[in-house]
């Protein structure tokens, strides 16, 4: 449950608006921000448009029901309270990063996803190979949270500030990893349905051509 706290804390922060040079604020402005109630409104529509994504992946497909049962408990969580957090560490610049990764990659896989299945040049098996790779990018990201997680809980893990910093900066870089490969993955599989209707064009245009004239 403490895990689910603290991950729905990020969720929130990536979603207020970051300053050059100050990516969070103090403690006591965290506590502020979370009695937001202009925050909550956007940490609610957030955590509506992940669960959408999640759940047009549960619905269709079996493949991540696991990823979208016990996934979103997080708003039972925020009424919790709030958590205890080393009071320096979640102003590194890279924990903001990370947030945004995360955010970034629900919203363009939830938009690719969604304008590949309404284009029609999918099958229903291939639909169900592109929602088991968004299913282990989206368990992967959260993993990345996890960890994070037990890196911004105080007294969760027996580390010093220069390694907690260190396995920022690695959670950061695999972020990054998983945002590229999404585009990447995003990119190529533009490229294809692209050259499909294509076909299907030059096929219609045939089929004009070969009609016998009256």
């Amino acid at each position: 449950m403490k895990r689910f706290r603290l991950i729905l804390l990020l969720v929130l922060l990536a979603a207020a608006p970051l300053l050059p040079g100050r990516v969070l604020a103090q403690a006591d402005e965290i506590q502020q921000l979370l009695l937001n109630v202009e925050k909550l409104n956007q940490l609610r529509s957030i955590l509506s448009d992940m669960k959408k994504g999640y759940q047009v992946l549960h619905t269709g497909y079996n493949t991540v029901k696991s990823i979208s049962e016990g996934s979103f408990q997080l708003h039972e969580a925020f009424l919790d309270g709030l958590l205890a957090v080393h009071p320096s560490l979640p102003q590194y610049h890279r924990v903001a990063a990370i947030l945004q990764g995360q955010q970034r990659l629900v919203q363009e896989y939830n938009s690719a996803f969604a304008r590949f299945r309404r284009q029609g040049h999918f099958s229903p098996e291939e639909l169900a190979y592109l929602a088991t790779v968004y299913a282990r990018l989206l368990e992967q990201s959260a993993w990345h949270l996890e960890e994070l997680a037990l890196v911004l809980t105080a007294g969760t893990l027996r580390m010093q500030d220069d390694e907690r910093l260190a396995a920022i900066d690695r959670i950061a870089a695999g972020m990054a990893d998983k945002l590229a490969f999404l585009r990447h993955f995003n990119r190529q599989t533009t490229l294809l349905a692209l050259q499909r209707s294509r076909e299907q064009s030059d096929i219609r245009v045939l089929g004009q051509l070969l009609q016998p004239t009256p």
